[in-house]
């Protein structure tokens, strides 16, 4: 996937400034490198925190406002990652949505979630589809429920 796939041509420029993107990424995994479920996953795999989160940050202005700074491709990384469950894309989501909602910039808030939806849905298919790709692919379930499964703790 990249950010063409998931960019809209008609992005407006003026949806939010960088520096709102920047605190978006900053604090939204802040929340995912401290949670339960999620922050062993991220802190095992993500060496140099200050380069990964301008990266995230290049590709969020570029899904957001049309910039072309982000050059990456996402999937294979996360394909190559042992391990996910649906649960743990469940639980990304649930506190992105958090994050999204405490933003003052509605505008922000709506296009960050819709596309965060639209990802991670691409991003566990892709997982499914690199582990058995003749197997049937399960849906992520709504992240309008708050509580993580039990199954995105680490044991």
């Amino acid at each position: 996937m990249t950010t063409h796939d998931i960019a809209t041509d008609t992005a407006p420029a003026d949806i939010c400034t960088e520096a709102e993107i920047q605190d978006l990424v900053h604090t939204f995994y802040a929340k995912a490198r401290a949670d339960e479920a999620l922050g062993p996953i991220f802190n095992g795999m993500v060496h140099d925190w200050d380069e990964h989160l301008a990266t995230l940050s290049d590709f969020w202005s570029a899904v957001i406002l049309g910039t072309r700074r982000f050059t990456g491709m996402p999937m294979p990384k996360h394909a190559a990652m042992p391990n996910l469950k649906a649960e743990l894309f469940e639980r990304w989501l649930v506190l992105f949505g958090e994050t999204t909602d405490a933003l003052p910039n509605r505008a922000l808030a709506d296009a960050a979630q819709e596309m965060a939806k639209r990802m991670a849905r691409s991003l566990w298919y892709g997982y499914q589809l690199s582990r058995d790709p003749n197997q049937p692919l399960t849906e992520l379930r709504s992240p309008a429920h708050p509580e993580p499964h039990p199954e995105a703790r680490p044991a």
